[in-house]
């Protein structure tokens, strides 16, 4: 039997101890002291579940706009220097055709090496135009069942998050049909009010889409998408912790006011990820990426570069979150609020052998899924 001997693992509830992990069959089967491991992972550093990033658009030079399963591995396979394990390939606001592309393409993917695709995050097309962000405009649409199911029936039942806009017409039925169909809506890229975002968690809606951008900001007078993401306990709110989208007073203020099981780190990361600075493209549109920021020719922010290690470290480092909270915000919690919790995202006997090994400065001296290793420092 394989696995990690007297090691310091990170077991959800238990915080951090030292134990074996046995692993069989690409599956936890033991955690406990002198365990019989005859094959050790020869690793020195803190044992975590693997990271499950439900938000990013590309790395190492792919997209999944590109429609393409090679891109698809290009993702997975660069994913893992970060110690994601799982994640889901996210499109965006782009043509009909272009959507459907990228949807077949992951419906037709199998893995081969690198992060497990867990399905699809469908960002846009159904959003509001003033908050359009890095999306383009002229691909724009209304909520639109019929369109929404072409969407799941292309990605072969793989859509697991909706982004969109709650205030546009039709949302309501729309989220209603998401629920029922046991996909995520989330609220972004939105104009809504307050009392909206209220409504829209009554249809269905359970999350709010990179809080702080692309939103209503809170105000004295109408608290927004913000306002309602800090007090309605009930919806999950991803956070892009590159301390550019956000800063780091606004993430201790989310950090303060939400359940800690209800905070989701993403890198919302496009494909300029663990490449050099310089020219990249995002649907289309060109981008400039320089000092960790990618940003359009007008200076919108474009998806970030960011790596779920560092986002780990910094919400450690600079916000000041204890350390199992934060690597929760990186597994447990995103993994819990798209269903897949049973399988990822904590260190638990039955559940899939995915791994991070990080030093105590947030590096990744390796990664491992169905107990194979996939990356080592």
């Amino acid at each position: 039997m394989k696995g990690f001997k007297n090691a310091r693992v990170y077991v959800y509830g238990k915080g951090i101890i030292s134990s074996d992990v046995a692993v069989e069959n690409g599956k936890i089967v033991k955690i406990g002291n002198d365990l019989d491991i005859d094959q050790a992972y020869s690793f020195n550093g803190i044992v975590v579940p693997g990271f499950v990033d439900r938000h990013i658009h590309g790395a190492g030079g792919a997209d999944g706009m590109d429609g393409d399963v090679e891109k698809i591995k290009t993702i997975a396979d660069s994913i893992v220097k970060e110690g994601t394990t799982s994640f889901l390939v996210t499109t965006m606001t782009q043509s009909e055709e272009n959507i459907l592309k990228a949807l077949n393409a992951v419906k037709n993917y199998t893995r081969i090496s690198g992060a497990r695709v867990q399905g699809v995050h469908l960002e846009g097309p159904f959003i509001a135009e003033k908050y359009k962000g890095a999306q383009p405009l002229e691909f724009i649409k209304k909520p639109d069942k019929r369109l929404m199911d072409r969407f799941i029936k292309a990605s072969g039942n793989k859509i697991k998050v909706v982004t969109l806009a709650p205030e546009q017409e039709n949302a309501k039925e729309l989220i209603e049909f998401l629920a029922e169909n046991k996909i995520v809506a989330s609220i972004g890229h939105t104009q809504s009010d307050f009392d909206t975002v209220e409504k829209a968690l009554s249809w269905g809606a359970s999350s709010i889409t990179h809080t702080y951008n692309a939103q209503t900001p809170l105000h004295h007078r109408e608290a927004g998408v913000v306002g309602a993401g800090l007090i309605l306990d009930e919806l999950y709110n991803e956070l892009i912790c590159d301390l550019i989208h956000v800063c780091k007073e606004a993430v201790k203020i989310l950090v303060k006011n939400k359940p800690k099981d209800k905070l989701i780190l993403i890198t919302d990361s496009m494909r300029a990820k663990h490449l050099p600075d310089g020219e990249s493209e995002l649907g289309g549109q060109k981008v400039i990426v320089k000092d960790g920021q990618a940003r359009l020719l007008d200076g919108t922010l474009a998806g970030s570069v960011l790596k779920m290690n560092v986002a780990v470290k910094n919400m450690v480092e600079k916000v000041g979150v204890d350390f199992c909270t934060a690597i929760d915000y990186a597994t447990a919690n995103s993994a819990r609020s798209i269903g897949i919790f049973d399988s990822v995202g904590s260190i638990d006997v039955g559940k899939n052998a995915d791994f991070a090994i990080l030093d105590d400065d947030f590096n990744i001296l390796g990664t491992i899924i169905d107990g194979e290793v996939v990356y080592k420092r």
